[in-house]
């Protein structure tokens, strides 16, 4: 790995000059800045960013990372997390998800002095892991996970995928699409495997044409679903991964006149507020105590910032049960 050390003797200067441009580039003469980030990009260094960024000292703040803001998942436990935070005496700062750049996003997220990080936003072999590692202050993840040991909260998406399939094989569907997001999050990786487990032990036909991954953007799955229903052997139902992408795919088939679930059964995942809604009344898996992840995961990251975490325990691992919500979106064939 390129040291700063490296970039010092590359640069020809010293390592306090380079430690001088990392952090207060306005007092560096624009000569040696530029010899100094020359020797960064032709080596290929990146800054510690998390280390330089947090001091020991506290902050009365928590930084948030979450998943999109158009998945209604994620506008309910923000809006639950800030709102405990805020009456335990902190602030958050909250910052989104960028498919794709993750990376400028922790940057942003570590440049602010925090207690504590509370985070979705990361995937299942995710290498900002053994940097927040590194770090001398407590992070909790909710509703995805890292493949590593660490604090985390979720539900249990193996058995949220076997339900689904379950309930839709006991309505006699066999055509079943799948459609999420990337199987490098632990949310998706979990819900189509334990999905693709209840087909197979039925001898139930699940090849490529049965899985539809995508970004989760609205743009994306009318793409998909557009590609979907153009198809001479069209599904009976889908099994769409988030609530979100459920909301998103009624939309788009009540729009070009299918009626739902008598033309196609939908069912989704998480149990949002929105999937209540009488304009919806979605069929869904949520957890069987209905709480909210990210309210279960800032209470818990609040007792570990104040010493409250339990010694006998070094991480708080849960994964909470889960249960079919049937509703109206979903119907027998």
């Amino acid at each position: 790995m390129v040291s700063s050390k490296d970039v010092a003797k590359h640069a020809g200067v010293s390592q306090t000059t380079v430690s001088r441009v990392m952090n207060e580039p306005d007092k560096v003469n624009k000569k040696t800045l530029h010899k100094v980030n020359a020797a960064m990009n032709e080596l290929g260094y990146r800054p510690n960013l998390i280390a330089r960024s947090l001091v020991n000292k506290k902050t009365h703040s928590i930084a948030l990372l979450s998943g999109p803001l158009y998945n209604p998942f994620f506008a309910d436990t923000t809006t639950s997390i800030v709102n405990f935070a805020k009456g335990k005496g902190f602030n958050v700062n909250v910052h989104f998800e960028n498919f794709g750049d993750n990376m400028s996003v922790y940057q942003d997220v570590l440049s602010h002095q925090v207690d504590g990080i509370i985070l979705s936003s990361v995937l299942y072999d995710d290498p900002i892991y053994d940097e927040l590692k590194k770090l001398d202050i407590p992070f909790i993840m909710f509703n995805r996970r890292h493949r590593e040991d660490g604090h985390f909260i979720e539900m249990d998406n193996f058995q949220a995928g076997r339900l689904a399939a379950e309930h839709l094989l006991e309505l006699n569907h066999r055509n079943i699409v799948w459609m999420g997001g990337p199987l490098t999050m632990s949310t998706f990786q979990g819900r189509y495997e334990g999905f693709k487990h209840v087909l197979q032990e039925n001898d139930i036909p699940f090849g490529p044409e049965n899985i539809l991954i995508t970004n989760t953007s609205k743009a994306a799955i009318f793409e998909e679903a557009h590609a979907l229903m153009s198809k001479k052997n069209r599904p009976t139902a889908i099994f769409a991964a988030t609530d979100s992408i459920a909301i998103y795919m009624m939309d788009f088939l009540i729009e070009r006149g299918y009626s739902i679930p008598e033309d196609i059964s939908i069912l989704g995942v998480d149990n949002v507020e929105l999937s209540r809604h009488h304009s919806f009344q979605l069929s869904t898996i949520g957890t069987v105590t209905e709480e909210n992840l990210g309210r279960v995961a800032i209470e818990h990251l609040v007792d570990i910032i104040n010493g409250k975490g339990n010694e006998e325990m070094p991480f708080v691992q849960k994964t909470l049960p889960t249960k079919l919500f049937k509703r109206n979106t979903t119907s027998r064939l």
